[in-house]
Parts: C-alpha cells; sequence; structure tokens
C-alpha cells in the first residue's frame, strides 16, 4: 500500500532543559504520516523528555512541535484540548486505573470527551479491547492481566478517542521477547490497517528493526539529535560510529 508521505509532526529547532539543565538542543525532524518514527539512543540521552514536549507536557525553551501544523503553545485552552484530542499515548506501565476494570478504564476517555450514551460508550470500548486482542477480558482487573495484557489494554485506552498519532514510551519494556514480537506485530497491523501515525521511544533492538519506517538516534553526549534515518540504513552506513555501535550492541566506548 503507497502511504501519504505528507508530513504530520514536525520538530523546528527544539531545545529542551529542566531549569538550567541543558538536555537537548537544535533537535529537528519530520514524520509522515502513517509511518512508525522510533526514537532511540543510551540511557539519559533525552528520549522521553523529548516525548513530554511532543504531547505538551514540557514547554520548549527554544523552537517548536508541530502537529497537524498546529503548536500545542501556541493555542487557546480550547485549542490545546482539541490538540490533545488528536493524541493518544502509551507509557512505560500502562498506567492503568487499578481500581477499574478494562472496560472501565478504556471507557474513560469516552465519558469524558464525548456525549455519548453509556451504550454507545461500553460499545465501543469492547471494540477498542476487541481491536488489541482482549476480547472476553472486559471485566478484569489490571492486577490479574500479564505485562502484555496490560500493555494492550492500555494501548485500547490510548485509542479510544480514535486518534490519528499514537506515543508510546518503551512498549516492550519488561516483556518476555514472544510477547514484544506480539506487541510489534500489533503497532505493524495497525499502522497498516487503519493508517494510524506512531511515534516510538525504545531501546530494544529487535522492536526497533521491525516496526521503525524511520528513526532519530538522540546522542546524551553531544545533547542533539545525531543522526536519523530507517534503522537499517543506518546500521550499514551511519557516518557517526556510536550510531552504528548502539544498533549492533557493540561495547567498544565511542568518542
Amino acid at each position: 500500500m503507497m502511504k501519504n508521505c505528507m508530513r504530520v509532526i514536525e520538530v523546528k529547532d527544539l531545545r529542551l532543559s529542566y531549569g538550567t539543565h541543558l538536555v537537548l538542543e537544535n533537535v529537528s525532524f519530520q514524520v509522515n504520516r502513517g509511518d512508525c518514527m522510533v526514537v532511540m539512543g543510551g540511557s539519559g540521552c533525552g528520549k522521553s523528555t523529548l516525548l513530554k514536549a511532543m504531547i505538551g507536557l514540557l514547554e520548549p525553551e527554544h523552537g517548536s512541535v508541530e502537529i497537524n501544523g498546529k503548536s500545542y503553545w501556541d493555542g487557546s485552552p480550547i485549542e490545546r484540548q482539541q490538540f490533545l484530542r488528536e493524541l493518544g499515548v502509551l507509557f512505560q506501565g500502562g498506567a492503568l486505573w487499578s481500581s477499574m476494570s478494562l472496560l472501565e478504564n478504556v471507557s474513560l476517555p469516552l465519558q469524558s470527551f464525548t456525549s455519548l450514551s453509556n451504550e454507545e460508550v461500553q460499545d465501543l470500548a469492547r471494540y477498542k479491547l476487541n481491536l488489541v486482542g482482549l476480547d472476553g477480558f472486559e471485566t478484569f482487573y489490571p492486577s490479574q492481566l500479564s505485562g502484555g495484557m496490560r500493555k494492550r489494554a492500555g494501548l485500547a485506552r490510548a485509542m479510544a478517542l480514535d486518534p490519528k498519532i499514537l506515543f508510546f514510551d518503551e512498549p516492550s519494556a519488561g516483556l518476555d521477547p514472544l510477547t514484544s514480537r506480539k506487541l510489534d506485530d500489533l503497532i505493524n497491523e495497525l499502522k497498516e490497517s487503519l493508517g494510524i501515525t506512531f511515534v516510538v521511544i525504545s531501546h530494544e533492538l529487535p522492536s526497533i528493526f521491525e516496526i521503525a519506517d524511520d528513526s532519530l538516534f538522540l546522542d546524551a553526549g553531544s545533547k542533539t539529535l545525531l543522526d536519523q534515518g530507517p534503522p537499517r540504513k543506518l546500521l550499514a552506513s551511519s557516518e557517526f560510529r556510536r550510531v552504528r555501535a548502539f544498533l549492533n550492541r557493540s561495547e567498544e566506548t565511542l568518542a
């Protein structure tokens, strides 16, 4: 299937800090519609900080993040709410409400942000759970599920409002290899069948090679975006040795 290559996310000259502590600077890139962009790099390179800036949790010190041509920080309160409606976020632990069943967890965004009837909300919530392979688990609580099932339930909730862009923070963290592969397959399936654009924070190499159409390598030393491109292309021909070492699991110390 030929993809529409119109950009949906554009990051321009981004500088991110916590007080006087600089995390990233001079970061610019684009994400095309229907692609999976993986943000990778070693610990402390700013992956999660970049995610926070992209979903409106951290205001840039300089530069901008535009989604469909709009910046969250330039909008009015109403425009900011609409901006967030276009996004879905899956945090590392799934961030499910432990006192709610899966059906209640997925229903919550629909109850909060739509005027649907209770019956319509539950029907949609069941549909989202079915999409991620959790049909029949509607009455289960998060504590009754495996780690992989909690991740899929978190994904169902992130998809509740039909966002066009999904952000994942380390979706494979803590999962066994088989469960991680199933989650990768689900991401690819949703991307191809629903045309969803993904931005995934990850350091798991099997997942990176499996799901990424494009990737960014953030560097903790220079605090910049060091390289960008499909992971296999970066592995084969990146001009930066530390990028090739990361993708090849090399233990050599690189300057």
